[in-house]
């Protein structure tokens, strides 16, 4: 249970770290009381064996003694709503974290976001323990290192949860998970608490985008750039601006976009955002097997890069000829096609089936666009999609490959940790085991290696690296072997025709 001590630690440590002084200690102690539906400390007099340490821990304490008290109900919506909007009291409001972000960008632009996103990590808006519940390693493939992540980071909802949600009212504000109307938000049923989020307003290409991280971070830094308005994916010119504005102002972050269409693109079309962050990801390690001339672009360094989906790498000094460069080979796959290799820029009805995923960077004293061309027409063969994981790979990997997996980061389903742990069970000999949907690949697998001298969770850990680089070669449009990369080279001719 929760003391009147706990309720004066959280004050002082909000007075510490917000924008409170010691002579609003009364006023935060009542402001605390009132989210926490008590009349006074009385209430919450009762002993506590350990003191926690930190703000996370003592809230958590005060959400436990709310539910004993019957003013909060245990399910995950009503726990991160109070969880947020005590934290909320320690986060500065939105003006003094932007004035903050600024000052420290006047020193450097990492100093800026080493502080926003260390208030992002205190005021626990990233939910840091939660992010370490995930399974993340890396697998050797001739594309160089894969990095593996089984995403165990978001909680599960319980059924009364789920009930409550059916129940619960449709509501169009904010419009989406990312809208800037999020800020401050309260949260709902439905809809995730925001008391303590914060966006920092960048002007990026002459307009006002929010900048935030990602509350379960994906790589290091993992953060969003999002519209100020709600209005849909979008990927052209501007796109290209935009990011390479972005990286100009931080020149320490990758930033990237999903695809703006169907079965290639992420999981919000309906928003226009970005997602950045401080990591090296495998395909910018991945080298420039072949260069070629964009002889429109003297200033621009051209070439193919040694992936197993199909991508051009642009590096240039001169950002003007690199947006050029890049808008005009979008503008090219937009409309391309080559019947034999399956190849079709339109449906017959005109749907447009061609985008580009686009990635940039600065890196040795030049800016760096990779282009991934992307197809997502759907076959009696293929329904998920042609350039889509294929059929036998989905029991590892069937949702959609967007940015981060385009990247070599797979991001797979939280089922996995489970379902593979009875797959290794089978191969150190438990016959009686369920293997589900792996059940083929299990068979292989013992086929294959010798498991009385090999360890089975390390060849699991391995081939599961290995499903996901067929993965990424499914999603590439011009295949790995001759005929595709001879494909490859034709539509690169095209990029010197008038």
């Amino acid at each position: 249970m929760a003391n009147a001590s706990h309720v004066y630690q959280f004050a002082d440590a909000v007075i510490k770290q917000g924008d409170f002084e010691i002579e609003d200690r009364i006023y935060v102690v009542n402001q605390i009381l009132a989210r926490l539906k008590a009349n006074d400390v009385a209430l919450l007099d009762n002993q506590f064996d350990v003191q926690p340490q930190t703000p996370i821990d003592i809230v958590n304490v005060l959400i436990e003694d709310a539910i004993q008290r019957g003013v909060c109900d245990d399910i995950l919506a009503e726990r991160e709503q109070l969880e947020a909007s005590l934290m909320d009291l320690l986060t500065p409001k939105p003006s003094t974290v932007n004035r903050m972000f600024y000052q420290k960008y006047q020193q450097s632009p990492q100093a800026a976001t080493d502080y926003f996103y260390e208030l992002s990590h205190l005021n626990h808006y990233i939910k840091q323990e939660a992010v370490a519940k995930n399974i993340v390693y890396d697998v050797s493939t001739e594309y160089g290192k894969l990095e593996i992540t089984i995403n165990l980071s978001k909680p599960e909802k319980d059924a009364r949860q789920i009930e409550k949600e059916k129940l619960a009212p449709a509501s169009k504000y904010p419009q989406c998970a990312i809208c800037i109307e999020n800020e401050g938000f309260y949260g709902s049923m439905t809809q995730a608490a925001r008391s303590n989020h914060r966006i920092v307003r960048l002007n990026i290409n002459g307009e006002t985008w929010g900048f935030q991280y990602s509350p379960y971070v994906y790589f290091n830094e993992h953060s969003i750039l999002l519209s100020e308005p709600h209005t849909p994916m979008i990927i052209n010119q501007r796109t290209f601006e935009n990011l390479l504005d972005f990286v100009r102002q931080f020149p320490h972050y990758t930033i990237g976009s999903n695809a703006d269409i169907p079965v290639v693109g992420g999981s919000i079309l309906s928003h226009n955002h970005y997602q950045a962050g401080r990591h090296e990801f495998p395909m910018a390690l991945a080298k420039v097997e072949r260069a070629f001339t964009l002889q429109s672009y003297p200033e621009v360094t051209a070439g193919v890069v040694q992936w197993p989906m199909s991508v051009i790498r642009l590096i240039s000094k001169d950002t003007k000829q690199l947006i050029a460069a890049s808008e005009w080979i979008r503008k090219r796959w937009e409309d391309y096609s080559d019947p034999t290799v399956q190849i079709k820029a339109r449906s017959n009805s005109g749907e447009r089936h061609h985008t580009v995923t686009p990635i940039a960077r600065y890196r040795n004293q030049c800016y760096e666009m990779d282009l991934v061309l992307r197809d997502n027409q759907r076959t009696e063969a293929y329904p998920d999609g042609l350039f889509h994981p294929h059929q036998d790979v989905q029991h590892i990997k069937k949702e959609n490959i967007g940015l981060i997996e385009v990247m070599g980061t797979a991001i797979l389903p939280g089922r996995l940790k489970d379902e593979l742990q009875n797959v290794i069970a089978y191969l150190e000999g438990d016959k009686k085991v369920s293997l589900g949907v792996h059940e083929k690949w299990a068979h292989e697998m013992k086929r294959q290696y010798d498991f009385q001298q090999l360890d089975a969770s390390k060849i699991v850990r391995k081939e599961v690296g290995y499903k996901f680089e067929r993965v990424l070669h499914d999603a590439g449009v011009f295949k790995r072997n001759p005929k595709g990369q001879t494909a490859f080279n034709r539509f690169i001719i095209t990029l010197n025709e008038s």
